[in-house]
């Protein structure tokens, strides 16, 4: 079903639901659409249009294969940053464990377009999203399927929505990174209490256990290491004790687009366990990568020697107006942008053909359509000429654009990932 469903998404028409793409492809497939070739500039893309590099995307993808092969972790990369099957797909032939979630509603499109292996960084309490789930595990045996818990509630609850299932739910206990962070039993004791709620069910059975190293308050290598290795002594104690008899293999699990350097440090000391170890990582951003919070704080900034994730979006706007020599707009706002962590990065300027650097440009602010721009002292900006801007925050740019152009350097498109937030 997912190889036809993936399919399947070059057949669905090109219409006014897909924001930038040529108004004069209305009725063509996705597929037709594609097979045109059109070039992003002169092919009739009407700004503001999310461009996703080809050839900056497939670096990523493998950069991020070698990474975990070289360092011995498997890979489930969080989907909720693209929530595009295609993308799936292509992660999970770059040799991906299976793919990271958060809600049940990620997970039923991923169940639609064939992911086979879920992992859900998530406790998941909700009765009729836990009954759906073990229909699928009972209905597909080839399905594995993953989530959090981190209560004795939390337990409870789960216990009661699959009463009669076929199939145990498998679940990590997840140990919380500190006071004041996200999700997850604070304490050790506490994860041993939620451990034995689990091992009084028919219902669950504990693999392992997870937890979420960017929550780390004031986190620093020194403490996400500590916290890391509280993860891993977590581990290795509930194995002394038993808890995971009769597995084939114990998960742990961790891993944000933050400190995954410190995650492949610590994992590579987790001692011999009683069986087999996925040591599996979750990060998503890489996909894409950015111009912002991410080229900031990725790790490979700190390993260098590893490779570098490559930036891979453009928004693409037009400038509409030029009031004053100080100030422009472009069509292109917080609807189009991310801004949640920082403001859009004005990059290159087309006009009549010619690309050049956006010297002396700023984005200042951004209004629901308008993009603010200061502009220094002699900036060439005319109203017509697009400026391409880089941005910041992946999942956040992603979840504003359901059809993405990917485009080859010399601006030919090559297909179109959809997405489904």
């Amino acid at each position: 079903m997912g190889i036809e469903a993936l399919a399947r998404l070059a057949e669905e028409r090109v219409d006014h639901r897909f924001k930038g793409l040529p108004p004069d492809a209305d009725g063509l497939t996705v597929g037709e659409l594609t097979a045109q070739r059109r070039n992003l500039f002169t092919g009739g893309f009407a700004p503001p249009v999310l461009a996703l590099s080809a050839e900056r995307l497939e670096h990523n993808l493998a950069l991020m294969e070698t990474y975990a092969t070289r360092h011995g972790l498997a890979f489930a990369p969080h989907g909720k940053t693209s929530m595009a099957p295609q993308l799936f797909r292509r992660q999970i032939e770059r040799g991906a464990w299976g793919i990271t979630l958060a809600v049940p509603h990620q997970v039923r499109v991923a169940r639609r377009f064939g992911v086979e292996r879920v992992f859900l960084a998530n406790e998941l309490v909700d009765a009729a999203a836990l009954k759906w789930i073990s229909a699928e595990l009972d209905a597909d045996p080839g399905f594995r399927f993953v989530c959090y818990v981190d209560s004795v509630r939390g337990v409870e609850l789960m216990d009661a929505a699959l009463r009669g299932a076929a199939r145990p739910l498998d679940v990590v206990v997840e140990l919380g990174a500190g006071e004041g962070a996200r999700t997850g039993a604070r304490t050790e004791a506490e994860c041993a209490a939620v451990a034995d709620a689990v091992a009084g069910t028919r219902t669950l059975r504990l693999v392992g256990v997870a937890g979420y190293e960017g929550e780390v308050p004031r986190a620093d290598p020194g403490r996400v290491h500590a916290w890391l290795r509280r993860l891993t002594a977590l581990a290795a104690g509930f194995d002394r004790a038993g808890r995971f008899a009769g597995l084939d293999e114990i998960v742990v699990s961790a891993g944000g687009s933050a400190w995954f350097d410190a995650v492949a440090d610590v994992f590579a000391e987790i001692p011999e366990l009683s069986c087999s170890v996925v040591k599996l990582l979750r990060s998503g951003a890489y996909v894409s990568h950015d111009d912002g919070h991410y080229r900031e704080v990725t790790p490979f900034n700190r390993v260098p020697e590893e490779g570098a994730l490559e930036p891979a979006f453009r928004l693409w706007a037009q400038v509409v107006s030029r009031p004053s020599p100080e100030q422009a707009f472009a069509n292109a706002g917080k609807r189009d942008a991310a801004y949640d962590l920082d403001l859009p990065f004005a990059q290159v300027v087309r006009s009549d053909g010619a690309e050049r650097p956006a010297a002396g440009i700023t984005v200042t602010g951004l209004s629901d359509q308008h993009a603010w721009l200061r502009t220094a002292d002699g900036a060439a900006l005319e109203v017509g000429d697009w400026v391409g801007m880089g941005l910041s925050h992946p999942c956040t740019s992603f979840d504003k654009w359901q059809l993405i152009p990917l485009v080859e350097a010399d601006g030919t498109v090559t297909d179109y990932i959809r997405t489904f937030f």
